[in-house]
């Protein structure tokens, strides 16, 4: 939403509400903070962003469709939830889709990356800019080794097909549950394990429940800023300027405590008891092959997967 009030000079000053699911300790967080000084800083005051974290304002899905109606102005999900929106994002979603961190980075800051973020404006969402999620692994409340011990474990997965799809493919029974609701229906039983990034199962405390985590880094699933239409066409060219260029800023920022983050992360849930194994990717890369072979008949998808694998 935009807001306007009026300041001490008479002036109007435009302030943008920003909603999110994230813990004020992330380093999604903190980046979207520092996005925020810096929008301040380049419009000297005349811009500004109020940030309400920890589904203050709702999930990652009722962000997104108030965005969509201009009732909140900017939101930050993952990619797995808008491939809702925008089917090109599926792509996100393919596990072993990069060869490493440095090429993920290529493609994201790219034209490939310019034009995913653009994928979603039809739908009234607007991409600013992508932040490091990392690489999402396995984590259960009973000791698995490899695929076979997902089986039958029901596993929490974000509302995304692609996700859904993959765990099929793994043997594990995915159900998808919002990311606030997650901890109770791990301690409750609902579900035997989830799957996410190490900073994530480290501040959500979810290794008090889930004590084995598989690094299989199945897939690389990144985090997207939005603004809405409704709210990107109300600020000028000068506004839009400085929006677009804080959130970049924010970007290069966010990947260096990102980094940090997972080290940390790693650190500590080791300290906290959690058995972290290293995965054999192969056994699980081999059984998920189908979900590339589906696209061969999607001349769309099957160029944008290309085009990524393409790039050096």
């Amino acid at each position: 939403m935009l807001v306007l009030f009026s300041c001490k000079n008479e002036e109007k000053a435009k302030t943008i509400k920003l909603g999110h699911g994230l813990d004020v300790s992330h380093p999604v967080h903190k980046a979207m903070v520092f996005m925020a000084d810096r929008v301040k800083e380049k419009s000297g005051g005349k811009l500004l962003i109020d940030i309400y974290p920890n589904q203050q304002l709702g999930s990652e899905r009722e962000c997104l469709e108030l965005l969509q109606i201009g009732s909140l102005g900017m939101t930050k999900v993952s990619t797995g939830v808008l491939e809702n929106f925008a089917p090109e994002l599926r792509v996100f979603g393919l596990p072993f889709l990069f060869k490493d961190r440095e090429q993920r980075f290529r493609v994201l800051e790219g034209e490939i990356g310019q034009d995913l973020l653009n994928a979603s404006i039809p739908k009234k969402l607007k991409g600013l800019t992508f932040y490091d999620a990392g690489s999402r692994s396995f984590y259960t409340k009973t000791e698995v080794s490899n695929p076979a011990g997902l089986k039958g474990l029901k596993l929490r997965v974000m509302e995304s097909q692609s996700a859904i799809d993959m765990v099929k493919y793994l043997g594990g029974s995915p159900t998808p549950i919002a990311w606030g609701e997650l901890y109770t229906a791990l301690q409750q039983g609902i579900v035997d394990g989830a799957e996410n990034n190490l900073p994530s199962f480290y501040l959500s405390r979810h290794y008090e429940v889930c004590k084995y985590f598989i690094l299989d880094e199945h897939t690389a699933l990144p985090d997207e800023l939005l603004i809405g239409t409704p709210t990107w066409n109300k600020l000028n060219d000068q506004e839009k300027q400085w929006l677009t260029e804080a959130a970049q800023e924010s970007a290069e920022y966010q990947k260096k405590i990102w980094h940090e983050a997972e080290l940390h992360a790693l650190e500590e849930v080791k300290k906290a008891g959690v058995t972290v194994r290293e995965a054999d990717k192969e056994e699980f890369r081999n059984l998920v092959e189908p979900m590339y072979e589906s696209f061969e008949e999607n001349p769309e998808m099957k160029e944008i997967i290309q085009q990524i694998q393409s790039v050096k």
